[in-house]
């Protein structure tokens, strides 16, 4: 799995991000879709993604670590 690179200074701001994976199966990061600061209002926007996006994977980090994965 990689990564896109990531402001240094909004992700020290707001550690959650909720990101949408690459349809055709590379593995990467397309795009960040939303921050949040919190947990709570980060799953909440995670929830809101998947049903944005059903057939996408989804997934919901905090630095280096997946807390949530629509894909399992």
């Amino acid at each position: 799995m990689s990564r896109t690179a990531l402001p240094t200074s909004a992700s020290e701001e707001l550690p959650y991000r909720i990101e949408l994976w690459d349809e055709a199966g590379r593995g990467e990061v397309e795009r960040v879709l939303a921050r949040a600061l919190n947990a709570q209002l980060a799953h909440a926007i995670f929830q809101a993604a998947k049903g944005d996006h059903p057939n996408r994977r989804i997934t919901l980090s905090m630095g280096d670590d997946i807390l949530a994965d629509s894909a399992g």
